[in-house]
């Protein structure tokens, strides 16, 4: 049983999803992403700057840096504190997996903007704001609830699934080098006058890290519900999105419910016609957030599983 509570794959994980479902993200306790966010921006501020061609070298410069910085330092850090001692090395680990998963978070943000919007429209409205980069002031209530919906489908797999599957793979080493990639992605990786050069890279790097999980996140979604439609969604409408990987989740969410995602947006002012995704237009009910949040818990707990099974000692 000491052997099992030390494994240093399988104590980390369990006890760092445990801490997830129990704190989330607190306000009050200083966050690693908040420093990637600095460190970014603070590359960005001294390196995007001339042409494309410097944009685009110096942005690919800083991303290799930083996400290599990530894993090098998280597997020096774990390397020396396991030798340290046992519960050292357990204890890292477990802060790792911890900050890792976004699980409770998106949980708690999903069921914030339909408890605000039960309240009024305007405060359903922005609460959203919070969660999703589309104009929000305009939006009805129907297309709240979609877009709540459509943002907990994506980041399912992008704060729950990815994260546990680098995990899976290499540690945390691994799932920091991912969140890293992640951050850079949100930060930089946009197609406007300023980051279109210089964030090319991370943008490329997020959608290739990307490629296993969303797929993986829709498998898992369409299996511990066992829903047919589901599966069928995923088949057909998950390469319809502009994104390589958003579609997925999406599409196996919307074909779970039976609903339609996608169709034109606003970003910045400016209307973005994205691909509908599904036929049935029909409205979110409020009590449908509760089955929602039971299927991402599976999902992530499905994750936890498999990777238990994986690293179980032989």
């Amino acid at each position: 049983m000491a052997t099992l509570m030390l494994n240093p794959w399988i104590s980390p994980l369990l006890a760092g999803w445990l801490l997830d479902l129990w704190l989330g993200d607190p306000r009050w306790l200083p966050h690693p992403i908040v420093g990637f966010g600095r460190m970014i921006g603070w590359g960005e501020r001294r390196l995007n700057h001339g042409g494309a061609p410097r944009r685009f070298w110096l942005g690919t410069l800083l991303t290799v840096t930083l996400v290599a910085g990530v894993y090098l330092a998280c597997a020096v850090a774990q390397e020396w504190l396991w030798g340290v001692h046992p519960w050292a090395g357990v204890g890292f680990a477990t802060l790792g997996v911890f900050f890792g998963l976004a699980h409770r978070t998106l949980i708690t943000e999903g069921r914030a903007v339909f408890r605000a919007l039960d309240e009024s429209i305007g405060q359903g409205r922005a609460r959203l704001a919070w969660i999703v980069g589309r104009d929000t002031a305009d939006l009805q209530e129907p297309q709240v609830r979609t877009a709540v919906f459509e943002t907990m489908a994506e980041n399912l797999s992008d704060g729950v699934v990815a994260p546990l599957f680098y995990y899976a793979i290499g540690g945390v080493p691994a799932m920091m080098a991912y969140k890293m990639i992640n951050t850079l992605d949100s930060m930089i990786g946009h197609r406007d006058a300023r980051h279109e050069w210089f964030g090319k890279t991370a943008a490329r790097l997020d959608d290739a890290a990307n490629l296993v999980p969303a797929r993986l996140t829709a498998l898992l979604m369409v299996l511990v519900t066992g829903s047919a439609r589901g599966l069928r969604f995923v088949l057909r409408y998950g390469r319809a999105h502009a994104s390589p990987n958003s579609g997925y989740p999406e599409a196996a969410l919307a074909g779970i419910l039976d609903l339609r995602f996608g169709g034109p947006l606003r970003y910045d002012g400016e209307w973005v016609e994205k691909p509908w995704i599904g036929e049935n237009p029909r409205p979110i009910l409020s009590e449908e957030i509760g089955y929602v949040v039971r299927l991402n818990h599976a999902v992530c707990a499905g994750c936890v599983a498999l990777i238990v099974v994986l690293h179980w000692p032989r």
